[in-house]
């Protein structure tokens, strides 16, 4: 039995380190007895003794493989010394990619380096493993736009591996902000992959040296061996034999091979068809990309992948190229189809419509979509303006409840947000309510007027706006470009300046005849009606709804102003504005005029302290709502006429003094109601008494509010009213003092010749006789009845019948033919008894005709006549001072009743 070996002991290993596949001598000790001794051999933890070659005791040979770890030892087993140890390690480097058609010194795993080519997660191209920095400096991506790139550098690239490659480009793209320290590197590194690439086969033989000495070294011996045996020509030598066997393995190889050289054929047509697909795999995805980006709605992401296939495939001619790009053309016309569709849908928003437009003319669509876009929105736009009127009218006939939330406006309308901006302070007694049910409680007419305008002015300024932005070509393009296109379609908007302005005419003129046909339906002709009428105005509306309408019209105005629309074309709704204020004003002052008439049915003859009832104050107030409710039409915004000018109607100070007219005509309606009640002359009186106050309080208040209203003829209206107030007056004053004073002056005549009494044959005078007192009791009367009423009349009335007495009296004493002594002094006594009594109301005409009642008189010729005279005067005085006192200045008010 033999005796045991030492384990082996690895002492060297050249070279040291290398890339997997390198060939290294092992040197060492006990490194077995021969080939079949050597059962181990491991480098870095990876099996090497397939490719071992024992050389001897101290020497082995092989191939480093591709082991996992970077730096082990090398470990040798045999079978006499088991397995051995080693005191040197080997590095192992990582391999170099090496492309396709370079060379190599060593052997490549085929399997590992296409797995690694094709991993699509390592982004690897599979046509070659070129570096994708070939600069060799960090890369410093810019903001400048591939699009801008492209317009710069047309039909070239910035990809170095393409035939079109610009460096310009590259640059830009990657190296924007580079420093030039850094550029300058750059172009050391690309130097150096030069240089080496021109070492080209010295580099390869300088990497596998020693394969080519170990293939000189054989080639050498079979040489000298031949040399020796002599026998190259000999048939049956040993190179005979030798070429024999090389041809049967040959034969042998291709025997074998054969079927995988098929496959390697094959896997060659097929990388070659994959190198194909991946160079052009944009292209051959492209009809499924563009699916799917359509169905996420990436329109932008379609159109560039569109135009970058457009330049590339275009004019193609390779038949594989030209279907595929014929199936992209179906996709993006179906596309093109699917844009305008959506385009022309409504309701839509304008950003919606600018980008389909922009996408539409990005794929070049035939046509002018913006124009299909802007008719399609001027047929919308009148299509809901007369949705309005129907929706509302059949509302009106009972059709619709009123339940329905659907004519409700809504509180964030376009018509409210303006309100709410530039709010309009709105006169009169007119205030919109503030409930929810307003709008219900509202005529059928105001609230289709506010659903009108909000209407237009919602969708008539987008409406405008994208004209706009179609003149000016900014509908094309963002940037502003001009291009050829752009240009053209900028050309074909100023074409068609007059058509839109017709569209701007029509939605105007049929948002005026909408609201004429509501409102003003005799403004129109029986055509019109028949189209744009249809409402029921059995009740007219007032001027507090006309006031909002007019409101309503004026914010609808003022929004369509600051789009910028040109006046002639907002000039109806100026007329239309005209129109409303004037019908409102009229509307008002006819409303005011039945108000008015209706006053006397209000009175309720209660008499205040200044002696007059509710109806000057019912009067005063209903005219300052007049006032109020006019302050909207009268307001004269900047374009508009004032109406006070406006002669096509009847003016408004007409209707003011017919209104005054009308207050007479109220007070005139009490007297003729004045038979069928048993006080008839006190309420002439309060008649008397509240046309005073409305002279000398009422008119005036209202003539203040008249010129603080902007009326210009308030003067007049106030004249011609105190005129026909004072005709009233004047009528009414007569009336009541024909009733009282004849009464009392019928019973002068009766009362002077009672019992036969005769002025040439009567008794001296004791006293004042019964008649005159009678007469005094029926002044005083008639003075509580004024009194009590209001006593600024009380001089008024009493002066008056005390004229009527005075004539009368006058007019006795001259029809008597002849006067005793002891008549003439009885007449003076009555006479001088009557004047001084009622002496505080004297006027010069009552004075005149006691003056010619006592010059009819004979003149008193003693002393005792006229001492008697004043004795009996005194006499009578004191008699019936309590009587008497209600004739002097009173210091107290009247008593209400």
């Amino acid at each position: 039995m033999s005796r045991a070996r030492q384990p082996p002991l690895v002492t060297g290993i050249s070279p040291n380190e290398g890339a997997p596949w390198t060939k290294v001598t092992i040197r060492g000790e006990n490194l077995g007895t021969g080939p079949n001794d050597l059962i181990g051999l491991s480098i870095c933890g990876h099996n090497c003794l397939l490719t071992a070659e024992w050389m001897s005791a101290s020497k082995i040979v092989c191939r480093v493989g591709p082991a996992k770890d970077d730096k082990g030892e090398i470990i040798v087993t045999t079978r006499s010394g088991g397995q051995g140890t080693s005191t040197v390690s080997f590095k192992l480097l990582k391999p170099e990619r090496i492309g396709i058609l370079d060379q190599s010194a060593v052997w490549l795993d085929e399997l590992n380096y296409y797995d690694m080519r094709t991993d699509r997660n390592k982004g690897i191209s599979p046509l070659s493993l070129r570096p994708a920095n070939p600069l060799g400096i960090e890369i410093d991506k810019g903001n400048v736009p591939l699009k801008d790139l492209e317009n710069m550098f047309p039909s070239m690239s910035g990809d170095f591996t393409s035939e079109n490659f610009s460096a310009t480009w590259y640059l830009i793209e990657n190296h924007s902000s580079t420093s030039f320290e850094q550029l300058r590197a750059a172009v050391v590194n690309l130097k150096k992959q030069a240089s080496k690439k021109n070492e080209g086969s010295l580099a390869y033989v300088k990497g596998g040296l020693s394969t080519f000495f170990e293939a000189q070294d054989a080639l050498a011996a079979i040489h000298q061996k031949l040399e020796s045996d002599g026998t190259e020509k000999v048939e049956g030598s040993m190179t005979q034999r030798l070429e024999n066997v090389l041809n049967r393995a040959s034969e042998t190889a291709d025997t074998l091979f054969q079927e995988v050289l098929g496959r390697k054929d094959k896997a060659d047509s097929t990388r070659n068809a994959l190198n194909v697909l991946q160079r052009f795999k944009f292209l051959f995805n492209l009809p499924l990309n563009i699916e799917r980006n359509i169905q996420k709605g990436d329109y932008d992401v379609v159109i560039n992948d569109y135009e970058k296939a457009k330049s590339l495939f275009g004019n193609t001619e390779v038949p594989v190229f030209k279907k595929v790009y014929s199936e992209v053309e179906t996709r993006i016309e179906a596309l093109r189809k699917l844009l305008l569709d959506k385009l022309l849908e409504t309701p839509s928003t304008l950003h919606d419509q600018k980008r389909y437009i922009r996408y539409l003319s990005d794929l070049h669509a035939p046509g002018d979509p913006a124009w299909q876009c802007i008719v399609a929105q001027h047929k919308w736009i009148l299509q809901l303006m007369q949705n309005c009127k129907e929706d509302l009218i059949k509302e009106q006939k009972g059709t619709h409840t009123l339940g329905g939330v659907s004519l409700e406006l809504d509180r964030s309308s376009a018509l409210n947000r303006i309100s709410l901006s530039a709010p309009v302070k709105r006169g009169g007694s007119f205030q919109t309510p503030k409930d929810d049910s307003w709008h219900y409680k509202s005529p059928q007419q105001v609230r289709f007027v506010e659903k009108l305008s909000d209407v237009v002015i919602s969708q008539l300024p987008n409406f405008w706006k994208l004209w706009i932005s179609y003149v000016n070509g900014s509908l094309f393009s963002e940037t502003g470009e001009k291009s050829g296109q752009v240009e053209k379609l900028k050309k074909n908007a100023r074409q068609r300046q007059n058509d839109f302005k017709g569209m701007i005419e029509e939605v105007t003129r049929r948002l005026v005849q909408l609201v004429r046909g509501a409102l003003l339906p005799s403004s129109l002709t029986e055509q019109q009606l028949r189209q744009y009428g249809g409402w029921d105005t059995k009740t007219p509306l007032s001027g507090a709804w006309l006031t909002q309408v007019i409101h309503t019209v004026r914010l609808s105005h003022e929004a369509l102003s600051a789009l910028e629309i040109p006046n002639d074309l907002l000039q109806v709704i100026q007329d239309l504005l005209q129109d409303l204020r004037v019908h409102c004003l009229l509307t008002t002052l006819q409303h005011t005029e039945e108000d008015v008439k209706r006053l006397a049915e209000k009175e309720d003859w209660v008499v205040d302290n200044e002696g007059i009832t509710s109806l000057p104050a019912q009067f005063e107030q209903c005219m300052v709502q007049m006032l109020q409710s006019l302050k909207e039409p009268m307001e004269c915004k900047p374009g508009e006429i004032n109406v006070q000018i406006f002669t096509r109607h009847s003016s408004s100070a007409d209707y003011m003094e017919r209104n005054q007219f009308y207050v007479c005509l109220s007070f005139c309606s009490q007297i003729f109601n004045l038979d069928v009640v048993q006080d008839k002359e006190q309420r002439l009186l309060i008649i008397l008494s509240n046309c005073q106050y409305l002279e000398r309080h009422t008119f005036l208040s209202l003539a203040e509010h008249l010129e603080k209203n902007g009326f210009t003829t308030a003067e007049k209206i106030i004249r011609v009213s105190i005129e026909a107030l004072r005709q009233l007056d004047e009528y009414l004053f007569e009336t009541y003092i024909e009733k009282k004073s004849d009464p009392i002056v019928g019973s002068l005549e009766p009362g002077i010749y009672a019992g036969y009494f005769d002025w040439k044959d009567c008794l001296p005078p004791t006293g004042v006789r019964s008649y005159l007192k009678e007469a005094l009791v029926s002044i005083i009367s008639v003075h509580a009845e004024v009194f009590t009423v209001s006593k600024e009349l009380v001089s008024r009335v009493l002066s008056k019948i005390i004229e009527a007495i005075a004539e009368e009296m006058s007019r006795l004493m001259q029809c008597v033919s002849s006067f005793s002594k002891n008549g003439a002094l009885q007449a003076r006594l009555e006479i001088c008894a009557l004047r001084d009594a009622i002496e505080l109301y004297l006027t010069s005409e009552s004075l005149a005709s006691f003056k010619q009642a006592l010059e009819a008189l004979p003149q008193l010729q003693s002393g005792a006549d006229k001492k008697l005279l004043e004795e009996l005067l005194n006499k009578f005085k004191s008699s019936m001072k309590l009587q008497l006192n209600c004739f002097k200045p009173a210091s107290f008010q009247p008593v209400k009743r």
